[in-house]
């Protein structure tokens, strides 16, 4: 299984020899091997690949990846820029992207933009088998994840984390720095979008904090 080459390496890497983790991992090498999982196995740290830990600035915390085929690529939320069909929960992003912000809606859900500048992309669970939502929770990722979570609550600098449903919102037990904010808002799939997700304005208020810290905003319109 693949792991971590930047400067998260130096915060987490720890978790790679822990019992827990070792026990994930071999456990994960067998699923590979008799299960169709996702994402691919070299995906499954894109969002540590994607914002080194120097760079967060905000944190969008999903849940676990996309089940459906040709969707994971490891970053939460995040789908290929050549898949046409956006997931339900991208799709009204997008929507409240475009209220909020004016953003125009893009054909593609490739979020690597939002990558780049600082978002954070990540799951709380990496992995997932095919067509099982949540089939991998429990099985460890929490651990691991929470050890990321707990290494930006430490930074000592403003961070933005968004916690969209109540399994991020769980989370907030970890976030005691008070150089951040935290936002919360229903999930934004389709079942709660419109009782507490759609009206959030969460990338206006993310940017007015960035800004009111002096920290370049994020360019939330992906092109």
């Amino acid at each position: 299984m693949p792991k971590i080459t930047n400067d998260w390496l130096t915060a987490i890497g720890d978790e790679f020899t822990k019992p827990y983790y070792l026990e994930l991992r071999k456990w994960l090498i067998n699923e590979y091997r008799t299960q169709r999982i996702y994402p691919a196995a070299d995906d499954i740290f894109n969002a540590f690949h994607f914002t080194p830990l120097s760079r967060v600035k905000v944190v969008l915390l999903g849940q676990d990846p996309y089940h459906n085929d040709h969707q994971a690529i490891g970053a939460s939320f995040a789908v290929p820029r050549d898949q046409s069909v956006l997931p339900p929960s991208l799709v009204n992003i997008y929507k409240e992207l475009h209220d909020d912000l004016g953003c125009t809606i893009p054909k593609h859900g490739y979020l690597k933009k939002w990558a780049d500048q600082g978002v954070l992309l990540l799951n709380t669970v990496l992995t997932v088998r095919a067509h099982q939502a949540n089939s991998h929770r429990g099985m460890g990722w929490e651990q691991f994840t929470d050890a990321a979570i707990r290494a930006v609550n430490a930074l000592d600098r403003p961070v933005v984390f968004l916690l969209w449903g109540n399994p991020a919102q769980s989370k907030q037990v970890l976030l005691n720095n008070p150089r951040h904010l935290v936002l919360k808002a229903r999930h934004p799939s389709p079942p709660s979008a419109s009782s507490g997700f759609f009206g959030c304005r969460h990338f206006s208020k993310t940017n007015a904090f960035l800004q009111e810290h002096g920290v370049e905003p994020i360019d939330w319109q992906i092109d």
